[in-house]
């Protein structure tokens, strides 16, 4: 009887959660644990985070069980081609580029990028304005691809870093002029830190679509329709109980979904 219910289940959600063991079937998410407050890992081994959260509500709500891969961020893709894990759950952006590579579900959250100098540095986050300045990004992201298009051909240094915490420690030893990456990271990764004192955004958040695309949402391998689909629902479900503005009022003082 037992066997049948787990092959019922198993048909159920076909090949996109597999089995852990012959009792529970699992999700199994990419992640990168470097970019506080969306995930971080704690001195125990254990993750912790908005998006760990969110990942552990979406999978309750599935009846499945999480299971989290750690992964450098520059390497998401092909390790979820590589069917390393099932779905990429770690500040991933929507983007065209990436759509062209992955399918994802709906928005789960917007995230607006700054750039981070030191106080009355006048520093603005412009090619004119940053030419002859080193600006570090981490390796991989959104932000180094704009960083690199924008202002990199137009006289200004970018250096890419494997982690968030690279960049801000060499920003706060002066080896960095700035810092580029999610306002909500600089935020609370940086600025609300003792260290992070000296320091305050430069300029206006950027909200181009090109860095941004159209939020933050959970990349799935193409022609996986199946896992995508379970994956809106759950988190059109969590919107509509509350669970989700719960979740995010633990991180967040401001509405982090957006419109």
């Amino acid at each position: 009887m037992q066997l049948r219910k787990l092959q019922s289940i198993t048909l159920l959600f076909g090949l996109i959660i597999t089995p852990l063991s012959q009792a529970e079937p699992v999700i199994k998410f990419g992640v990168d644990p470097s970019y506080p407050p969306f995930e971080q890992k704690q001195p125990d081994g254990s993750l912790s985070g908005f998006d760990i959260d969110l990942g552990n509500a979406l999978c309750a709500e599935l009846r499945v069980k999480c299971v989290w891969v750690e992964q450098p961020f520059d390497s998401m893709i092909p390790a979820l081609k590589a069917k390393k894990f099932d779905a990429i759950l770690s500040a991933f952006s929507a983007t065209e580029p990436r759509r062209q590579q992955v399918d994802f579900s709906h928005k789960i959250y917007t995230a607006p990028s700054s750039l981070v100098a030191r106080k009355n540095s006048g520093l603005l986050p412009t090619a004119e304005s940053l030419k002859g300045k080193s600006v570090g990004v981490v390796q991989g992201s959104l932000h180094e691809s704009y960083a690199k298009s924008q202002w990199g051909r137009q006289g200004v240094n970018i250096l890419s870093y494997q982690t968030q915490d690279q960049v801000f420690s060499d920003l706060i030893n002066g080896r960095l002029d700035a810092s580029f990456q999610a306002s909500v990271q600089a935020d609370i990764g940086l600025l609300q830190k003792p260290q992070g004192q000296g320091f305050a955004f430069a300029g206006e958040p950027i909200t181009d679509k090109s860095i941004i695309g159209d939020g933050v949402a959970i990349g799935v391998r193409k022609n996986e329709p199946e896992l995508r689909e379970q994956l809106n629902t759950a988190i059109a479900s969590i919107r509509q109980s509350g669970q989700y503005d719960q979740i995010a009022k633990q991180y967040f003082n401001f509405d982090i979904y957006g419109e």
